[in-house]
């Protein structure tokens, strides 16, 4: 497969979705596509017109973590992913930190290092058919990519010991349950819906939406006082600057409308 088919890129008006496409191989990030995934995304994060990505895997798999294959034979795999203890920045990851919001449809198993993936997106879908795993102890490696930070941030910490203690596998509507994903769809609306999500997220001020999400991730690394003096600096900042009240008013009226449409 060529190098430029292992990430397939789509772009529906503000709306881009990105497939990891190697489905013979479980979408498994091998040294292309770990070098194809973080630059498609950030081109897409510096264009204007793109206002939220949909991550997903060429079915059946969303991603199978590194490819033990290439793992097995040795060489720089593991150093190439940064998860060798170096501090290459405040955050490591599959992907470098985006500013525009990033979904991820888990369409079926997202392991080890594509449990990474999915959790470096900004929020989760999974399809009926996902399952989760990190596996990393039953491979005898460490975590690199950020997992023992941000499962705890989404499911708690006893129950991310648990998953990374046990390798076992979490289905879909337990998921759910735990607070690790948002939303679970059938497996055929899982697209159309994560889809729908990015438009909603493109329909509001983009450069809003990113400062909040921003603001979200700052936080996350401070204390709570910490995050309230940041929310409080931030919120003083933009609001400072001045607002346009013709704006506001036009802004006040869509709200109305769309919310008229969503009771």
């Amino acid at each position: 497969m060529p190098d430029d088919d292992v990430v397939l890129v789509d772009i529906d008006g503000a709306v881009a979705t990105v497939t990891l496409n190697r489905p013979e191989a479980r979408n498994a990030l091998d040294r292309t596509l770990r070098k194809a995934l973080p630059a498609a995304l950030l081109d897409l994060d510096r264009r204007e017109d793109v206002a939220a990505v949909v991550l997903t895997g060429a079915d059946p798999a969303f991603c199978a973590g590194l490819d033990l294959k290439e793992l097995a034979s040795g060489g720089n795999a593991l150093r190439e992913t940064g998860a060798t203890g170096e501090v290459t920045g405040r955050r490591r990851g599959p992907f470098p930190e985006m500013t525009t919001p990033v979904i991820g449809a888990v369409n079926g198993v997202a392991i080890t290092g594509g449990f990474e993936v999915a959790l470096a997106c900004d929020l989760l879908v999974a399809s009926d058919r996902a399952r989760f795993a990190d596996t990393h102890a039953r491979m005898g490696i460490m975590p690199g990519w950020g997992l023992t930070v941000l499962l705890p941030e989404a499911v708690g910490l006893r129950r991310a010991r648990e998953l990374s203690a046990t390798g076992n596998f979490l289905d879909a509507d337990t998921a759910l349950a735990w607070g690790l994903v948002n939303h679970v769809v059938p497996h055929a609306e899982l697209l159309p819906f994560c889809q729908q999500l990015a438009r909603d997220i493109a329909s509001n001020d983009p450069v809003a939406v990113r400062r909040i999400l921003q603001t979200y991730a700052d936080g996350a690394l401070r204390d709570g006082a910490g995050a309230w003096a940041l929310e409080a600096e931030v919120a003083g900042s933009w609001q400072g600057g001045g607002l346009d009240p013709a704006a506001i008013e036009e802004r006040r009226r869509a709200v109305q409308a769309r919310g008229r449409t969503q009771l």
